[in-house]
């Protein structure tokens, strides 16, 4: 099994540039990283340190979020929002920037929250646009823009795989995929196993947590091994992601677990 460490909801109490060691000495070989700057476009400085921070950690960053605005606060995302489309596309330049520095070769856009006051069918057209500019500029890496359905925020409009894959029919780049959660799609109510039965070779990239609570493999009810198996089976070669939170002491003791039961 081939995991990567998403670094920025694990090992958060470390500052963000000494994760990707944190995730080595754990045993990994391989990262993700939401947007890991408070700005769309930081510093030449700030980005050179997160390079050189993953490239010294000798482990491969195989994805990065897009810009997605103030995470904590509720942002989910500028694709679709017209005060900060801007926004979105300055940050296009700098992910690809990244991308190519580090050998990433998958970036989630986030799909944003409807927004008060913006027609909903404006909005969607402008994230047609938007995922069709990034697609196009990731394209030049051999690069892959993800979309992903999203819990836990009513605002977000894309909650199963149907909403993403038919966001990803319209916009028409073969280099547009799915990245499916299946924590997300889970606690959404998608019929996770028939999305994996029927577009597992089509994914973009896989992410974990279990559910309820979002923490650690084998701390909730998903049969998430079992998931995993079936989707690569159905063709998924890609890594898995590790997007859960926990509080315990050693946050990958779940697998020293799990390797003893098998």
């Amino acid at each position: 099994m081939t995991y990567t460490v998403n670094a920025s909801i694990l090992l958060t109490d470390l500052p963000i540039n000494e994760r990707p060691a944190a995730a080595k000495a754990a045993g990994f070989d391989a990262v993700e990283f939401w947007w890991p700057f408070p700005t769309a476009v930081p510093a030449q400085s700030d980005i050179d340190a997160f390079v050189g921070a993953v490239s010294d950690a000798g482990v491969q960053l195989t994805g990065l979020n897009f810009f997605a605005g103030d995470m904590p606060g509720g942002d989910r995302g500028l694709v679709s929002w017209p005060a900060r489309s801007g926004e979105f596309r300055d940050n296009i330049d700098v992910v690809v920037e990244i991308g190519e520095r580090l050998g990433c070769r998958a970036f989630n856009a986030l799909y944003g929250n409807r927004v008060d006051g913006d027609d909903a069918a404006q909005q969607d057209d402008l994230a047609l646009e938007n995922l069709a500019l990034a697609a196009d500029a990731v394209a030049a890496i051999d690069g892959t823009v993800l979309l992903e359905p999203v819990s836990g925020t009513p605002a977000y409009p894309l909650k199963t795989a149907h909403d993403a894959l038919d966001v990803i029919a319209k916009v028409g780049k073969p280099n547009i995929k799915l990245l499916a959660d299946f924590y997300h799609l889970a606690v959404n109510g998608d019929d996770v196993e028939r999305v994996i039965a029927e577009h597992a070779a089509d994914f973009g990239h896989i992410q974990i947590a279990d559910a309820p609570g979002r923490g650690a493999p084998g701390s909730g009810d998903l049969p998430l091994m079992r998931w995993i198996d079936d989707a690569r089976e159905g063709g998924y070669a890609g890594p898995i992601g590790l997007e859960y939170k926990t509080g315990d002491e050693n946050p990958f003791a779940w697998l020293t677990a799990a390797a003893a039961a098998s």
